[in-house]
């Protein structure tokens, strides 16, 4: 039986914060609060108590005795987070989420369901539950808006409120920007430049603004590579400057082909991943002010990889891949906790778990997907000779989905890699797969948008569409939208465009 939770073991345990409830300010139309009991991921600490609300991936409870727990999600058990899920997507009735927990109005602050940061929601590829977005659509059918995207990049749409967020880079100007645009009809609000000149050399399928930002629903965080470092800067949701630092080198010599990680935020942190030949880091900066807040050595090779944080193995890991090892650090402090010799030297997607597997494929020079059990024990649990490269995988109910650089998509059994089924969609393929709505959407590199259910028993595909002639970027999904950015070169000139799907018509 679980323990009664009190303060001192759950601050040792979990890392929780107390607060008074007078610290918590009430909402006026709040429901009777609901008690149930809590549990802990390691399923040893357990309370009565309500939910309050949801915010900055933290859950706040109001506990039966008096007093309220904050925090982050990934530290309940899976029963528990389920919970929650279903009671942010309005699925169990009589247990309404307060005013202070449901998403914001689309006057400027952000929901809980926004795709605020790379890989959505959960960090893991998986839109928002209870969401309905189009199967179909084309340059007319099912869509919302659509607006030019000056410049070039590669990073996807970020969805936050009445916003819609975006990188570019003019390169005549040899300018670096963030963009945002308005939700509802496309127009664009601001654009922000962050710097001029001092642009390293990329490969023709990269850009200088392929990371992804991430917002905290107040502030944007965004990382480029000019003048021979990395830099991040934090905006306001208007835009404005609150800080920019330099936070290391990235002089690349055998592999000039640019940089690619997006920023992480985790509790108060902004985590940024560097790999390159010369010596490379990790480093988390505090999101208030850009200090530094911890610095990991990295191997000195050349990788694309972005960090993310799982809740694996009893714990908060941040997970990354490339320099031939897949590694787990504390997020907290930068320490490693584990390594395992696999993958390959340079790796491009971001790391998915499910229980306590961790998955990862590369690469270059080699090609292998690999599943490792994430207690520390170093335990390859199995491996293949397939190869997502540029591509993240996705994880769900058990399974492994996967498209590599050529377009053949898979389907592998998570805990011991069986092979389910592969079909050939079409390439190449440089973004990652979605899930929404029971469906698995990922464009190729021609603007081709392959649409197929994600279940093991066989391939079936719902949809083929085409928006455009080039898509790099991975698609953003935030309440039953899709939000595509793709470029089309059918004039002569390029062009890239932000695309807003929504269901129109019947399908």
């Amino acid at each position: 039986m679980p323990r009664a939770l009190n303060v001192l073991p759950l601050l040792l345990a979990a890392s929780l914060t107390w607060l008074h409830p007078s610290l918590l300010a009430a909402a006026d139309d709040a429901a009777e609060l609901q008690y149930r009991a809590w549990t802990d991921a390691t399923g040893t600490y357990s309370t009565e108590a309500a939910f309050l609300k949801f915010e900055d991936g933290k859950v706040h409870l109001q506990k039966k005795e008096g007093g309220v727990i904050v925090l982050p999600a990934g530290r309940l058990s899976r029963a528990d987070q389920q919970f929650v899920r279903e009671l942010l997507a309005g699925k169990r009735s009589g247990d309404a989420p307060t005013a202070a927990s449901r998403p914001a109005a689309s006057g400027g602050g952000a929901g809980e369901n926004d795709w605020r940061w790379w890989r959505g929601p959960q960090f893991n590829g998986v839109a928002a539950e209870g969401q309905s977005p189009p199967t179909t659509w084309s340059d007319a059918e099912n869509v919302v808006w659509k607006t030019p995207v000056p410049g070039r990049g590669h990073s996807s749409p970020v969805v936050v409120g009445s916003r819609v967020l975006l990188t570019t880079c003019d390169e005549s100007s040899e300018t670096q920007s963030v963009l945002c645009f308005d939700r509802s009809t496309g127009e664009e609000k601001w654009k922000r430049e962050v710097n001029r000149g001092g642009l390293p050399r990329v490969h023709n399928k990269n850009t200088h603004a392929s990371p992804t930002v991430a917002c905290d629903g107040e502030r944007i965080y965004a990382s480029f590579a000019h003048h021979d470092a990395v830099h991040v800067v934090a905006l306001t949701l208007e835009g404005q400057p609150v800080w920019q630092k330099t936070i290391g080198p990235f002089q690349p010599q055998q592999y000039k082909y640019g940089y690619a990680p997006s920023p992480l935020l985790y509790e108060s942190l902004v985590i940024v991943a560097v790999d390159y030949d010369q010596g490379g880091y990790l480093t988390a900066l505090k999101q208030a002010d850009g200090e530094p807040a911890w610095r990991a050595p990295r191997p000195k090779r050349t990788s694309y990889s972005s960090p993310v944080v799982a809740h694996v193995g009893g714990r908060d890991q941040l997970l990354i891949s490339g320099g031939e090892l897949v590694a787990s650090y504390d997020p907290q402090n930068g320490r490693p906790l584990w390594s395992v010799n696999a993958t390959t030297s340079a790796t491009c997607g971001t790391m998915v778990w499910d229980g306590d597997l961790v998955f990862a494929s590369g690469g270059y020079p080699q090609a292998g997907t690999f599943a490792i059990r994430a207690d520390g024990s170093g335990s390859i649990v199995w491996q293949n000779r397939e190869k997502c490269y540029e591509q993240s995988m996705l994880a769900h109910d058990g399974y492994l989905y996967a498209v590599n650089d050529t377009g053949i998509a898979y389907c592998w059994k998570a805990d011991d890699g069986t092979e389910m089924w592969k079909t050939r969609l079409g390439g190449p393929v440089s973004a990652s797969p979605v899930l929404a709505d029971g469906n698995i959407y990922i464009p190729n590199e021609r603007g081709t948008m392959f649409v197929f259910r994600a279940i093991p028993r066989q391939y079936e595909a719902v949809s083929q569409n085409q928006l455009g002639d080039e898509a790099f970027a991975t698609p953003a999904f935030c309440g039953g939208q899709v939000f595509a950015r793709v470029a089309d070169s059918s004039g002569g000139r390029r062009q890239e465009m932000l695309y807003c799907l929504g269901r129109q018509n019947a399908e």
